[in-house]
Formats: C-alpha cells, sequence, structure tokens
C-alpha cells in the first residue's frame, strides 16, 4: 500500500479529490488541516445545527491510498500536470506497512459504563464483572454508540427508571430518531414490554434491527409513519431544530402522564425547547454533561 501526501490551497480540494477518487484509482482520499497543531490551525465546524464558518481551510492536506507505487507516481504526475492545478504540490510518495486494520479499529473502543450495573460492550470485549445487564453495540454506520454525552445521559435515564421500580413508564415505549437503536435496546433490556423504533434513514432502521437481534430483543422499528398511538414513554435524542419542529407530533403519543425525554440539546438552547413545548407540557433539565442537557417533562393526566 502506497500514500501519495498533497498539500492543495481550499480552491483545488474538492478538484482533485474528485480526481483521485474517481479517475486516478486512489482506494481512498483523506482531507485535513495542513496547519493542525499549529498556532494557525482553524476550527472549520462550529457547533451542531450551525453552519461551518467557512467552506474548507486555508492549506490542507490531501492523502490518498494506491495499492501500488506506479499508481501513486501516475497520479501524482497526470495532477501536476493540469493547468487548472496550480498551487498543487506533493509532499510524500512512501509506503504504508501492512498493519490489521481491524484490530486497530476495535481498539479503539472499549466497553462504556453507564451505571455500576449498565454497561454497552462492543462484541470483541468480555462483559466487565459486576455488569447485570450488558448492551452490545458494534461501531456502524447509524448515529448512536454510547460515546456521546447525548446518548449516554438518555440511557442514565433509561436505567434509573428501572432501578426507581418506575417500570410502568416502560410499558411501551418510542424511541423517535432512533439511529443505532441503542436508545431502544436499552429499554428493552429494561423491561419494556413494547419498544417502537423509527428513523427517516432505512440505513438506521436496519442498524436498528440487526442490533436489537445481536441482543435477543425484540424492538418493531421502521420509517416515521410506523409510530402509532400513545406511548408511556417517547424518546428523541436528534438535535435541537428538529425537535422544536417535532413538539406537536412527539407529544400526540404521550399518554396520559407519560414522559417524554428530549436529548441532543446544547445547554444554551435550553430556554427555546422549553418555549416550543410550553403548549403541551412544562420541560425541565434532568441531566447535564459537557454543555448537553436531558430535557423531560410528563403530559398532562386529564
Amino acid at each position: 500500500m502506497f500514500e501519495l501526501v498533497l498539500r492543495a490551497p481550499q480552491a483545488l480540494v474538492e478538484p482533485v479529490s474528485d480526481a483521485l477518487a474517481d479517475e486516478l484509482d486512489a482506494l481512498s482520499v483523506s482531507v485535513e488541516d495542513a496547519d493542525a497543531d499549529t498556532d494557525a490551525e482553524q476550527a472549520l465546524f462550529g457547533e451542531p445545527g450551525l453552519p461551518a464558518p467557512d467552506a474548507g481551510w486555508t492549506r490542507s492536506t490531501l492523502r490518498a491510498l494506491f495499492e501500488g507505487r506506479d499508481q501513486a507516481e501516475a497520479a501524482a504526475t497526470l495532477l501536476l500536470a493540469q493547468d487548472w492545478a496550480e498551487g498543487l504540490h506533493v509532499q510524500a510518495l512512501q509506503e504504508l506497512a501492512e498493519q490489521d486494520w481491524v484490530r486497530i479499529t476495535q481498539s479503539q473502543f472499549e466497553p462504556i459504563p453507564i451505571t455500576a450495573s449498565f454497561w454497552i460492550v462492543p462484541s470483541w470485549h468480555e462483559p466487565p464483572a459486576g455488569a447485570e445487564r450488558v448492551l452490545r453495540l458494534d461501531p456502524g454506520m447509524a448515529f448512536g454508540t454510547g460515546t456521546h454525552p447525548t446518548t449516554r445521559m438518555c440511557l442514565r435515564w433509561i436505567a434509573a427508571q428501572a432501578e426507581a421500580g418506575h417500570g410502568a413508564c416502560l410499558e411501551r415505549v418510542l424511541d423517535y430518531g432512533c439511529g443505532s437503536g441503542i436508545l431502544a435496546i436499552a429499554a428493552a433490556l429494561h423491561g419494556a414490554k413494547a419498544v417502537d423504533a423509527v428513523d427517516i434513514d432505512p440505513a438506521a432502521v436496519a442498524s436498528t434491527q440487526a442490533n436489537a437481534r445481536a441482543n435477543g430483543v425484540q424492538i418493531a422499528s421502521g420509517l416515521p409513519d410506523r409510530a402509532e398511538g400513545l406511548y408511556t414513554t417517547v424518546l428523541a435524542n436528534i438535535l435541537a431544530t428538529p425537535l422544536k419542529l417535532l413538539a406537536p407530533l412527539l407529544c400526540s403519543h404521550l399518554a396520559p402522564g407519560a414522559p417524554l425525554v428530549l436529548a441532543g440539546i446544547l445547554s444554551r438552547q435550553t430556554a427555546e425547547l422549553q418555549d416550543a413545548y410550553a403548549p403541551w407540557l412544562t420541560l425541565a433539565v434532568a441531566d447535564e454533561q459537557d454543555g448537553w442537557v436531558l430535557l423531560s417533562g410528563s403530559a398532562p393526566t386529564a
């Protein structure tokens, strides 16, 4: 395996990447800030839901992988010969040592404690001692591996209901925007009798089904129109803007007295979410971690 390393100004990143991937047989192409780890490093993306401050870095490093040296050299030669490629420079062409990429990837994911007795455990790890409930989940295409604060707060909430004996709220659970299905599966593992998991992304639905099978639980998953009737708990870990738009829909699925649990919300967005849901219920901060909040409230009983 050979790596071609190029330095490019912002205007050339897209055409060079496209040429490498589509015409020059690169196995993969990655782009990073050429000034990373220096005083000139540029933060490209802002907070969730906000636009990127810039379209790209002022100077970028492109790394393209090729099966052989000849392919890498030919790609560099052809790119540098283009009239439109002024400002493009070759930084390196180097052979990469063979590595076990599967093992390297797996080593980045360790078991995650949610409570003392509830853990998220990748399939290649043994459950830790004391783990009474284990949710097996491998990184995949869909969002939700238990590492992000929003997911962990939702999981803590689910575990807390079961530990406090509030099993009635887990009679019928809706996970709206299920991603990997992690919240739906956690609810099932904590005694939920019926769980519906819905998402606009078919890949998320497929991921949820596969993860449910791996954990030996029954989850009814599908596109959003699968959500029907009233639920004793509604969970939605998305982002603030779609959560505001979904307020009437999510609240319409709440049984009398049922809790609504919302995540994907920054602390500074708390008031606007509370205002959006005020016609139906009162939201309060139930948990907070690393600048994110978990909001919850209950539907009126009458």
